[in-house]
């Protein structure tokens, strides 16, 4: 028999403002202790030098995570033109530089083509598999290959400010899997100058904003106290893009057993995703089939 992990039943979302010099996994980790919660995780990394919006899911909220993963997410994020890095941000090594500087337009020009559909290929150093092996770790040991460019949706991307000739700052709002490392990389190879990012920040994710996010020091300051949990937002949130269904009685008691139970429809049709409720809250998540849904998560609460 597996030995059963110690802390509490607490279940809901936890939004840190991460500082920059922190892996997103440290946060976590920091959280777990905080909560002395029995199960925690994140729903998209920030880079250590990153900061901005980290949403960490307690408890059942963890099975909510992809959902958020998936969710558009908004960065604001500053280039430094003229110089191209091994890491394409200001963590690693000038590899190549340029004395041509872009004007204005020619920068706003240029957004153009990474707007919408695009294809990018992640930085060599990110959490991206080949053959198995992370390719941070690949690059690390200056091993050479290849990473194949991966399908990403743009929905906004915008010049917001040009503190001098060297940088520019720009907000981004994208899908999952976006790398803005990479954008800034491309950005500076499509305007002959080279480009990598030298700040960034996660300004929202999904339903989760800044305002809505707890400091490191807060938390250390309320770790182990009740004071923390008024901070956490429910588990439903999480389920935010996904249309609520009323469960019947006896559906209710069907679903939290992980069969199929009847709910009471409304503006959802056949084949869609959502999730079903009592007095609120949220019992199962799956797919609505002629009255029913048919549970791929179940909420042990």
């Amino acid at each position: 028999m597996g030995r059963r992990r110690k802390g509490r039943d607490i279940t809901g979302w936890l939004v840190v403002d991460k500082p920059a010099g922190i892996s997103s996994n440290a946060v976590v980790n920091k959280v777990r202790w905080a909560f002395d919660a029995k199960k925690a995780g994140h729903a998209g990394t920030l880079d250590p030098e990153a900061t901005g919006v980290l949403a960490i899911a307690l408890g059942e909220a963890t099975k909510t995570v992809p959902y958020i993963t998936d969710a558009l997410k908004a960065y604001r994020f500053t280039v430094r033109l003229g110089q191209a890095t091994n890491t394409d941000d200001a963590e690693g090594e000038v590899i190549v530089q340029s004395d041509s500087r872009p004007s204005d337009d020619a920068i706003r020009a240029a957004l153009e083509a990474f707007r919408g559909d695009i294809m990018q290929i992640p930085p060599k150093f990110s959490a991206v598999k080949i053959d198995g092996e992370r390719a941070y770790k690949l690059a690390r040991a200056d091993e050479d290959f290849d990473i194949a460019a991966r399908p990403l949706w743009i929905e906004e991307l915008e010049m917001v400010a040009r503190e001098d000739a060297d940088h520019v700052t720009l907000e981004m709002t994208c899908g999952k899997g976006g790398y803005v490392r990479a954008i800034a990389r491309d950005l500076g190879a499509a305007l002959g100058c080279y480009g990598h990012v030298r700040e960034l920040r996660r300004i929202w994710s999904g339903p989760f904003e800044t305002s809505d996010g707890i400091s490191i020091e807060t938390l250390d300051a309320l770790a182990k106290t009740d004071g923390l949990d008024q901070y956490l937002h429910p588990l439903e949130v999480g389920l935010d893009d996904l249309p609520e269904l009323r469960a019947t009685p006896e559906g209710a008691a069907k679903l939290r057993n992980g069969n199929p139970g009847m709910v009471f429809a409304a503006d959802v049709e056949y084949g869609d995703e959502a999730w079903a409720s009592v007095d609120g809250q949220a019992i199962a998540v799956g797919t609505y089939k002629s009255g029913e849904l048919h549970p791929h998560r179940v909420f042990n609460r």
